[in-house]
């Protein structure tokens, strides 16, 4: 949670920004801020667009004015503006934009099914990031030493495998270094810069957007590809948003527009004047610019900022598996935490694997951060043309903007996202597939495992007794009830628990008190206290209890229970027993659900989904379970 700057005055404000500033530096701009390792050298390389004056300035300008119209006016101005409750990304602007679709269940409907693909290409994204960053940064020793060219590979993989050994250590320790290190980075990209465009200041033409004109008039479909390299001076621009719920809005617009942009403008350019006084630089234009003894100190550098930037993409997928979890999109799994004093430090130990395994799969299947160039734009673009929807959504319905507004910013800002996707998925035989296969693998497992938890609670539903005539037939007929409070989870708050149900048929007793209780996520990031709780008394010392959390939240029950004192109904913790159902989920062919093999899908994400007691931190020895066969 950051600092409340409003609460502060004078220095002791500035001091506040300028710390949150700084601490953005090192986790939101690490990802854009390492692309000049690659992306003009993939623009003009082996596949890319002739080096000459007039294409150099070309590049040039598309490159400086795609910063300023999609990093800055359409991020940084407008996408931040969509913010629910402080938190970003493109999850939280789901929520968002379903808060403004209430009411109507068809753009619901379009808006989740956006929104979840937005979220799979992001994970694509998150598997390319760390592969070509760091396979870039390395690469360097290519430039230093060519025979050395073989190790390339195996240094990367070794770099790989001990950034994810690390990760269950927390980020904590790491996370003071990340700041200090990327301010040296971005003051190391202006000096290089800024070292070759004072030899070469006709570059600064480029400011010019008439040169990215006449860029396309002289290339025609040429042009158009080298939007795919040009793409990848955006990447990470997704991270400004996602993160503003660490830092805030205002830290990381004074980051962006004071330093960030400033040193990859100069850097670009920097790049663009070696190019035109030296047109074989375009090997590694990067590196080619560092002095000769310098070039160790700046791989070194180099690498430990394509590894900021990567931890980062990580932490990404962290969050954002955590609020699948809690919206219903992802099967259950274990989170745990690394830090006690910061809640969003986060660790899930099976994405975490999953993510070396395919990360290490395409540094070594493609082996050169040019190769990998090729599959990384389109992931990118997809997530961006997604959120300007999303965002247009959220301006028309939640902010009141005027339909012809709406319609003149979504012209402006899908024609860029769709020129940029649209050059990027020629590349798909040449990688971009990659991407776009793991993007639609994690959008499946989504979408089957809603569908699949729809499916079940509807099963249920139809073969519930209902609730209210149950408790009277109880109350006419008791049986006997036995001390002590027993806690009930349930979906359904208007029909019996089958695990009530099985407790009463096969051990004939009721509890003195009996609580059903529903967990709730709502559209929000954090809950407001006054509706965490509801409890609503049934008579005959029934209750039912809802708990709501927001997305960005962890399900603590029993800490929640602490609060019900205040609202007149307290737990004993040593006295109270919980009763969970666990669905046996069964793929029928005669059951109206899912294709048989999405139905098989979602019976293995319900086997191996993490156990309530774990999830809810429910201890284990104050729990029952018992098992209940559902067929879909």
């Amino acid at each position: 949670m950051q600092p409340n700057a409003q609460t502060l005055t004078g220095s002791a404000r500035s001091k506040a920004l300028a710390a949150l500033a700084l601490g953005a530096l090192g986790v939101v701009y690490g990802d854009i801020g390492t692309s000049p390792l690659y992306a003009v050298q993939v623009t003009f390389g082996e596949q890319g667009i002739p080096v000459s004056p007039e294409n150099v300035l070309g590049v040039l300008s598309l490159i400086f004015w795609s910063l300023i119209l999609v990093v800055s006016l359409k991020y940084v101005v407008f996408i931040m503006r969509a913010d629910n409750k402080g938190e970003g990304g493109i999850m939280a602007l789901m929520a968002l934009a379903q808060r403004g679709a209430h009411g109507n269940a068809r753009l619901r409907r379009v808006i989740v099914v956006l929104g979840l693909f937005g979220a799979s290409l992001f994970y694509g994204d998150g598997v390319i990031t760390p592969a070509v960053s760091i396979l870039s940064a390395v690469e360097g020793v290519k430039v230093a030493a060519p025979a050395l060219d073989r190790f390339i590979v195996p240094i990367t993989l070794v770099i790989v495998i001990a950034l994810f050994a690390v990760q269950k250590r927390g980020t904590a320790t790491m996370g003071a270094m990340f700041g200090p290190i990327m301010m040296l980075w971005f003051a190391t990209l202006a000096a290089l810069g800024l070292f070759q465009v004072v030899q070469q200041p006709q570059v600064l033409y480029a400011l010019n957007p008439w040169h990215a004109v006449v860029f396309f008039h002289d290339n025609g479909a040429h042009a158009f590809l080298a939007l795919g390299g040009v793409v990848l001076c955006l990447t990470g621009a997704e991270a400004l948003y996602a993160d503003m719920g660490h830092f805030g809005k205002r830290p990381i617009r004074i980051a962006w527009f004071g330093y960030v942009s400033p040193a990859l403008v100069i850097n670009y350019f920097g790049q663009g004047a070696l190019l035109m006084h030296q047109p074989t630089a375009v090997s590694n234009p990067f590196f080619l610019m560092v002095p000769e003894g310098l070039l160790y100190p700046m791989i070194a550098l180099a690498t430990v900022a394509t590894i900021i930037a990567s931890q980062a993409v990580i932490t990404g997928a962290f969050s954002m598996t955590r609020e699948a979890i809690q919206l219903g999109f992802a099967p259950r799994m274990a989170i745990k935490h690394t830090s006690k004093e910061t809640q969003g430090q986060i660790f899930l130990p099976w994405v975490n694997s999953i993510l070396m395994l395919l990360i290490l799969g395409a540094v070594v299947g493609f082996r050169s951060s040019e190769n990998l160039a090729a599959a990384y734009g389109i992931a990118v673009t997809g997530t961006m043309a997604i959120t300007t929807c999303l965002a247009l959504v959220v301006a028309r319905r939640l902010w009141g903007w005027n339909r012809v507004l709406v319609v003149f910013a979504g012209v402006i800002f899908l024609i860029i996202d769709v020129a940029f996707f649209s050059a990027n998925a020629i590349k798909i035989e040449h990688g971009g597939w990659f991407p776009l296969v793991l993007g639609l693998c994690s959008f499946l497992i989504m979408s089957t495992w809603r569908k699949g938890r729809e499916l079940v609670l509807r099963e249920l539903r139809q073969g519930g007794l209902a609730l209210e005539p149950f408790i009277e037939s109880v109350t006419a007929h008791p049986p006997l009830r036995v001390p002590g409070t027993a806690v009930f989870l349930t979906a359904n708050v208007n029909s019996v628990p089958n695990a009530m149900l099985h407790n009463l048929k096969h051990n004939k007793v009721l509890h003195e008190r009996n609580i059903l209780m529903t967990v709730e996520t709502l559209d929000t990031p954090v809950a407001e206290y006054g509706e965490r709780t509801e409890i609503t008394a049934l008579g005959h010392e029934f209750y039912r209890v809802v708990l709501r959390y927001g997305f960005a939240e962890d399900p603590d029950i029993p800490m929640s229970m602490q609060n019900c004192e205040a609202k007149g109904l307290g737990f004993d913790m040593m006295d109270t027993t919980f009763f969970l159902s666990r669905e046996n989920v069964i793929a029928s062919a005669g059951a109206r659900g899912m294709p048989m093999w999405r139905d098989k899908l979602f019976a293995f994400l319900t086997r191996n989904a993490s156990p309530a007691t774990a999830f809810f931190r429910i201890p284990g020895n104050r729990m029952i379970e018992l098992g209940t066969q559902v067929e879909i």
